[in-house]
């Protein structure tokens, strides 16, 4: 019980962003420190694939880590579509005696805020959405992280071996090319991918990038072809968004060093794999079910940060990173933590040739597709503070599209 105490209250050490002229997302947790009551407490979780998908097997491990320190019972339900199929998965978890359901993938929303409106005495958290801040539901929630910041941090990583490989002569500083490979041109995507390759600009200024889209969360063989193609294109280095070993493994057999999203693949690509970042859900699930239990208001809209853990590394292969790369990844995390730098700071990037001074976004999803919220204020582009979910959906220069 003293470890439950323990961990609720380092959870509950997590705070409100900053941000200006919008209600900002929040990591408000439960104000009491009286233990959560699990008994008739059951949690069902609801994932896109299985544990072959490196998504999903985060938001697995996530599952199990948080639910067994509350020693909360749960149902796990995998391979679940983003259609009718997720509504009725939630019902089922209802009929269940979940009074708590997760959902994990971006399709799933319209379903989960359906079976939110007819369940109302169940809270239901979904991860990646956007429209919990319009919806109006009260037991509807939003969460995501700024994982741009991994993002970043894993890019810088890969701009000092890019140096590293130019200063061993393999290639010179104007061909410095890396490559990347997304699932879909989302915002969500293109946000993870600008930050990337601005983390990667950070350290070697010369560097360019090209990205192709599989179309896809999870085809192993789409973006094991979206490695090859990048390869083909002369790319020195490769990172994604997509949640199979088919790139990593294409990269490991072509010598090729690659930066990983969601887990470490040092184990089946030790001589190619640097790094990888990832979204720990932990402390939103330990969080959100903790105030489910004790009938206290969930977060709208949450959002996981480097401060409170639910951005994170995992562990750099030594093996395979530039020297160095360890203690500059700290140096650059301080300045992340303490705000003296930002990923979307509007003086390292241009669109059309132009720095912008002034971007709407489409923050409030009503299905329209319509601006309505200034997001560039003191010099950069407010990512994730005015909703949970990224928004940043523009191609800055230095990112070739090939499949445009």
């Amino acid at each position: 019980m003293k470890k439950i105490i323990a961990l609720l209250l380092a959870v509950a050490m997590v705070f409100a962003l900053a941000a200006c002229g919008k209600d900002t997302t929040t990591t408000t947790t439960p104000t009491t420190d009286v233990p959560a009551d699990t008994t008739n407490f059951k949690a069902g979780f609801i994932f896109l694939h299985d544990e072959n998908s490196t998504y999903d097997l985060n938001f697995l491990n996530a599952t199990k880590e948080a639910c067994e320190a509350l020693g909360v019972e749960y149902i796990v339900k995998v391979n679940i579509p983003e259609s009718e199929a997720c509504y009725d998965a939630a019902a089922e978890l209802v009929d269940e005696g979940c009074t708590y359901i997760f959902a994990d993938s971006f399709g799933h929303e319209p379903y989960m805020l359906q079976a939110a409106k007819e369940f109302p005495n169940v809270q239901f958290c979904h991860a990646t959405g956007t429209q919990a801040h319009t919806a109006g539901v009260a037991n509807y929630h939003n969460a995501f992280a700024s994982i741009y910041e991994g993002r970043f941090l894993g890019g810088v990583a890969a701009g000092l071996k890019l140096n590293e490989m130019i200063a061993n002569g393999e290639f010179t500083a104007e061909e410095a090319k890396v490559g990347y490979i997304g699932a879909f041109p989302y915002a969500e995507v293109i946000s993870g991918m600008t930050s990337f390759y601005l983390g990667v600009r950070y350290a070697c200024p010369t560097a360019t990038m090209d990205v192709t889209f599989t179309n896809s969360w999870y085809d192993p063989t789409l973006e094991q072809e979206g490695a090859v193609k990048l390869i083909n294109n002369d790319c020195k280095l490769i990172s994604l968004h997509a949640d199979s070993m088919g790139a990593p493994t294409e990269c490991q057999n072509n010598n090729i060093p690659f930066v990983f999203y969601n887990g470490s693949a040092k184990d089946a690509c030790p001589d190619t794999y640097i790094v990888a970042s990832y979204i720990n859900w932990a402390p939103y699930m330990t969080y959100s079910m903790t105030a489910a239990m004790k009938g206290e208001p969930i977060a709208t809209d949450w959002i996981g940060t480097l401060e409170n853990g639910g951005v994170a590394l995992k562990e750099l292969n030594e093996a395979v990173a530039a020297e160095g790369t360890a203690a500059k990844i700290e140096e650059v995390k301080t300045a992340l933590l303490n705000g003296t730098l930002k990923v979307f700071d509007t003086a390292t990037f241009t669109v059309g040739g132009q720095t912008l001074e002034s971007y709407m976004a489409d923050v409030d999803d009503m299905g329209d597709f319509v601006p309505e919220t200034e997001a560039i204020s003191n010099g950069y582009f407010h990512e994730s503070e005015y909703r949970s979910a990224p928004y940043f959906d523009m191609f800055i220069d230095g990112i070739t599209n090939l499949d445009a």
